[in-house]
């Protein structure tokens, strides 16, 4: 058996060899890539993936990557496809095949049958000479030097270098489709992502009678009054035209009582922040996140057009509502 310190350099040695793989792999971008993207960025229908084994894993994932970043896919088994599933492919679409041999037997069927649709053939291998590429008309090479399997065996490198490959084809399609955050989160309404790219400030805001609101010449009493019976930790503070002068915090308060017990002759005025950090409600929440993490503060108050306050956000509730947390 062998010890800790062995297997350790078992573990980075595997990670060398296709780190290694995924580098090599940046002298294989060229003409052909730009060609396949064109290709598929100019087609109607879908893009078809199909492999087989390991490559159909591949596949699988490359299909998921290049939905969510606006390029239609499906994966097709090749199994399948030649006992009935073959009907879902349109001549609109365009079909990358994976195999690191380029001689699967379970592809072979199925190159004819893409040349009878008419339908652009694109392969992914590591054999440039193989039968599948010698029939496609844009060959992308996923060749490795060697696996990370001592037997030269497991595919790994190999499925490592496709699958990065795949990612290069999503990302700059992403990018020849002017793809936006905006169009992203359409594909991800759901979890961490969508909450930041999609939720805005008008959503989530205290508003109406939920806003702490004073006059700047109320006594203290009253701005305190307003501040505890509202519950987001601080007041908006006004002049006669309803517009914003300042903002009285939790931590305002805190400030005067280390200076002075007697707060009988102050007013809301006297007792603020000038100048307080706003946003609009048009804005999204991950923008009121960014903004009271810079600015280390825990309220924002919304404002339109005439820089009156119509509401207010708080930063437990973008933390409630998963706006803190990584990515998913």
């Amino acid at each position: 058996m062998i010890d800790s310190k062995t297997i350790i350099q078992k573990g980075k040695a595997v990670i060398r060899i296709e780190a290694a793989a995924v580098a090599e792999l940046e002298s294989h971008i060229d003409s052909n890539f730009a060609k396949a993207v064109e290709i598929i960025c100019a087609s109607k229908g879908r893009v078809v993936i199909t492999g087989m084994g390991k490559s159909g894993i591949v596949a699988r994932k490359i299909v998921a990557t290049l939905n969510s970043t606006g390029t239609p896919a499906m994966y097709l088994h090749p199994t399948d496809a030649v006992h009935g599933d073959f009907g879902m492919v349109r001549k609109e679409d365009v079909v990358i095949c994976i195999s690191k041999s380029g001689n699967t037997p379970e592809l072979k069927p199925l190159i004819p049958l893409f040349k009878r649709v008419g339908i652009p053939l694109i392969s992914m291998v590591g054999n440039l000479n193989s039968a599948l590429a010698l029939e496609s008309d844009i060959i992308l090479d996923v060749g490795v030097k060697e696996e990370a399997c001592p037997h030269d065996l497991a595919p790994t490198s190999s499925t490592t270098a496709t699958m990065a490959m795949g990612d290069a084809l999503a990302i700059a399609l992403l990018e020849k489709r002017n793809f936006t955050a905006e169009d992203f989160a359409l594909y991800h309404p759901g979890g961490h992502l969508g909450k930041r790219l999609l939720l805005k400030i008008e959503e989530m805001m205290a508003a109406g009678n939920a806003v702490p609101i004073v006059h700047s010449k109320v006594p203290s009493r009253d701005a305190i009054l307003e501040m505890t019976s509202k519950r987001l930790g601080a007041t908006c503070v006004i002049d006669d035209s309803g517009k914003l002068l300042g903002i009285i915090t939790d931590g305002d308060l805190r400030r005067l009582l280390q200076k002075t017990t007697d707060l009988t002759n102050l007013t809301a005025e006297m007792m603020m922040t000038k100048n307080p950090k706003t946003i609009s409600k048009e804005m999204l929440a991950a923008v009121a996140l960014q903004e009271m993490e810079a600015h280390k503060i825990t309220q924002l108050i919304v404002v339109d057009e005439l820089h009156k306050p119509i509401g207010m956000i708080h930063l437990h509730e973008l933390v409630a509502m998963g706006l803190g947390g990584e990515n998913q």
